[in-house]
């Protein structure tokens, strides 16, 4: 667990900007089969992140919720990581149960990529068994 966050993370990710309508945003989620995007400025800077549940909330409360922008339904609260972060960090964050991801950026505040709790369980397997148990990861 003392390996740095940069070691697990994905880099390749998809995001969203504050203008994008939260419909744009659904139909991203579906096609993608993600429950989280971390939203960006045209710089790369993370500048918040928007949930499945912040939509839900929304849909409950504004009638018109597709047509609204991401800006007005993101969290702007993130809790964030930094590349050399440990996993261990990570990892009692994830217990805390509010969180799923956590964006990793440098110091100024640009998206370098994302850590999930199964990258922290693939982490700690990998680390007790070289050899996978159950299941074998495909190469695409």
């Amino acid at each position: 667990m003392n390996e740095e966050v940069r070691t697990i993370m994905t880099t390749d990710i998809v995001t969203v900007q504050p203008f994008q309508s939260v419909g744009d945003v659904a139909r991203i989620m579906l096609r993608e089969q993600l429950q989280q995007l971390p939203v960006v400025d045209a710089t790369n800077r993370l500048v918040g992140l928007i949930t499945s549940y912040d939509m839900w909330r929304d849909v409950r409360r504004n009638r018109n919720s597709e047509n609204r922008t991401v800006g007005e339904v993101m969290n702007v609260h993130v809790v964030k990581l930094m590349p050399k972060d440990k996993v261990g960090t990570a990892a009692e964050l994830f217990m805390d149960r509010r969180f799923k991801t956590l964006p990793v950026v440098n110091l100024r505040g640009e998206l370098k990529g994302v850590v999930t709790a199964f990258d922290v369980i693939r982490y700690s397997l990998k680390k007790e068994y070289r050899e996978p148990i159950l299941y074998r990861e495909v190469l695409q």
